[in-house]
């Protein structure tokens, strides 16, 4: 059986030489193949014996050799595929995806107005993938969201893997994902789901405790009910479930500081004129530092 391929979109970017890393660290949990592209329209054909100051594709062949370096120090067996391809980016990333477990790619955090006007090619690719796509910050493996001292050090969360589950339909990707995550790094698996009260949960003097109680009940024996396959098959994964009185947004916010990488899901089937990436997903993707995978499925 061949080896699976992880694909890093590069671009010259602190954010994409980020993601490469960490896309390396990944393919050496896994045993797999990384594949370093960089898609430029530009690349022009040359005869092999092109003297270098003439060699059109300089700058493309530079920033695809640049992140080899970086990772081959960190991990120097690893195997690489270095890979220039005459293509915009967005159609060379989904033709990588279709044939990579995953795609990883450096993101920067922009507003909802900046993403847009800039034409942010991480959210289109995330948006129109059949494969899982992980966006990485700059600098991800330095950012810890708790300053070191002895103060706080017995307040720091415990190092894991967030998924958020929204318990309207099947999601078994998006859970194979972060199980596997987990296991292989031997980390914790935190599954939340948030749970906006209804308008009956509130009474004059805030919310009804009585009723938050059992909706949040209500909603940790659905989410159990999801996750025990899962918890079979992946026994030695310890599991936290979190449930939360909050919408599904606001319970990613809450729970993933300190963790280590944040699966959502994204469906593939969505209905006319619907963002192709839903709420909790784009807040993510602008909003969260740590490393997140977008998971598609049905």
């Amino acid at each position: 059986m061949e080896p699976e391929l992880i694909t890093v979109g590069l671009d010259g970017s602190l954010e994409s030489l980020a993601a490469a890393q960490w896309a390396a660290d990944e393919a050496d949990r896994r045993n797999a193949v990384l594949r370093l592209l960089h898609a430029w329209i530009l690349l022009a054909a040359e005869a092999p014996d092109t003297p270098p100051d003439r060699d059109q594709n300089a700058g493309a062949r530079k920033i695809v050799r640049q992140a080899v370096e970086e990772v081959r120090a960190r991990h120097p067996h690893l195997q690489i595929i270095e890979d220039l391809v005459g293509s915009e980016a967005l159609p060379a990333l989904l033709r990588a995806a279709d044939e990579s477990r995953m795609v990883v790619l450096g993101s920067r955090a922009l507003t909802a107005w900046e993403s847009y006007a800039l034409g942010d090619v991480s959210v289109d690719v995330v948006g129109q993938a059949e494969r899982p796509v992980v966006l990485v910050r700059g600098g991800w493996s330095m950012k810890s969201p708790w300053p070191e001292s002895a103060d706080n050090a017995s307040q720091a969360p415990e190092p894991r893997i967030v998924v958020g589950v929204s318990l309207n339909g099947p999601c078994d990707p998006l859970l194979a994902f972060a199980f596997e995550a987990a296991a292989s790094r031997g980390l914790p698996l935190q599954a939340v789901h948030g749970r906006s009260l209804p308008v009956q949960a509130y009474a004059p003097w805030g919310i009804d405790p009585e009723a938050a109680e059992e909706i949040t009940k209500e909603a940790e024996d659905e989410l159990r009910e999801v996750v025990h396959p899962w918890r079979d098959r992946f026994p030695d994964v310890p599991l936290q479930l979190t449930v939360l009185p909050e919408s599904p947004t606001r319970a990613m916010v809450q729970t993933v500081p300190g963790a280590e990488l944040l699966a959502v899901g994204r469906r593939r089937h969505h209905p006319f004129l619907a963002p192709r990436v839903g709420p909790v997903a784009h807040a993510a993707i602008h909003h969260v530092t740590c490393p997140v995978a977008v998971v598609p499925h049905d």
